[in-house]
């Protein structure tokens, strides 16, 4: 299937969207994959006709899309019993292609506009109450080198609302005990200052000053938090050192490391924070997915009713 209005379009995000390369990787398999339906369906009226059916590698009219193509297409997903979630993004995704083949005048015609996104459940990310984060961490508060790092990752984690892959890949530099922030370098290589508290940046000097040479013995590494082998700790490595604190505080929920920072943005807003600000600290491009915790806090304050209101 050729089409270089789709290498246009990856540029465009990439470039002018700033849109991680896992994440424009999705929107271009999305299209694809309707480009190639599209194709073949047409194939199949053709050869139904007697004509000759064409190769794949031709390159789409894209010009000629309808409508009523998208539709079919919709049909064949909702057929194949995909969940609401997966098949709004697959139209997310062609809805955007085509406004933007619109806006670079390669067509005249927007086939999506009329096309609506079916209803999506919005489900509440898990989040941890602020008593069941203190029973994670002081479980770790011991001087066990591992526990040290541990707690060190906790309290980072809850104090910044770092995604997982930020908080690995954090070096020593980007830390200022002085002035008590983290630099970050978030989605679409985007730099942000996080403030973080004094727990946070106590239990970061116990872990550097006590812990980590431990792990690095005669090696040296600018990651700042680092496996017993001395190397930047994985992915993997902290899904473990989650899970592991989460059943020994018996914790009955799925903790993963996001869902700190799920806990850090909704505590905040519980708190009255405001919600730009909350915005920036969790390095949102759009504020659409910072009120997903608003939701929460309204959760929360129907909770604070019904327990307290003498008439709930």
């Amino acid at each position: 299937m050729k089409n270089n209005f789709l290498e246009q379009f990856s540029n465009y995000l990439l470039v002018e969207r700033s849109l991680a390369k896992v994440s424009t990787s999705y929107y271009l398999t999305d299209i694809r994959q309707f480009l190639l339906s599209f194709i073949d369906r047409n194939s199949h009226h053709r050869h139904c006709k007697g004509e000759k059916r064409p190769k794949q590698s031709q390159t789409v009219p894209l010009q000629k899309i309808r409508e009523s193509d998208i539709q079919d297409y919709i049909s064949v997903l909702n057929s194949l019993r995909l969940a609401s979630a997966s098949i709004a993004r697959k139209i997310t995704s062609i809805k955007m292609f085509f406004r933007f083949l619109v806006a670079e005048e390669k067509i005249e015609y927007d086939p999506t506009e009329n096309i609506e996104m079916p209803k999506v459940k919005k489900r509440l990310p898990v989040v941890l109450t602020f008593e069941e984060i203190s029973r994670i961490i002081a479980i770790a508060n011991t001087a066990d080198p591992k526990a040290m790092r541990a707690k060190a990752i906790f309290e980072v984690l809850y104090a910044s609302g770092l995604r997982a892959s930020e908080l690995l890949s954090l070096q020593i530099d980007d830390v200022s005990f002085t002035d008590g922030f983290v630099r970050v370098l978030g989605k679409g290589d985007k730099e942000r200052i996080v403030p973080i508290g004094k727990p946070a940046l106590t239990a970061l000097r116990n872990y550097y000053n006590h812990a980590r040479n431990q792990f690095l013995r005669t090696k040296s590494s600018p990651n700042l938090f680092i496996n017993a082998h001395g190397k930047k700790l994985s992915r993997m490595g902290l899904h473990k050192i989650v899970q592991g604190y989460v059943r020994k505080a018996k914790i009955g929920k799925h903790v993963t490391p996001h869902v700190f920072r799920h806990s850090f943005a909704t505590h905040l807003l519980e708190g009255g924070a405001n919600l730009r600000a909350v915005q920036e600290m969790l390095g949102h491009a759009n504020i659409a997915t910072t009120q997903i915790y608003t939701h929460i806090d309204r959760e929360y304050l129907k909770e604070v009713y019904k327990t307290f209101h003498p008439r709930s």
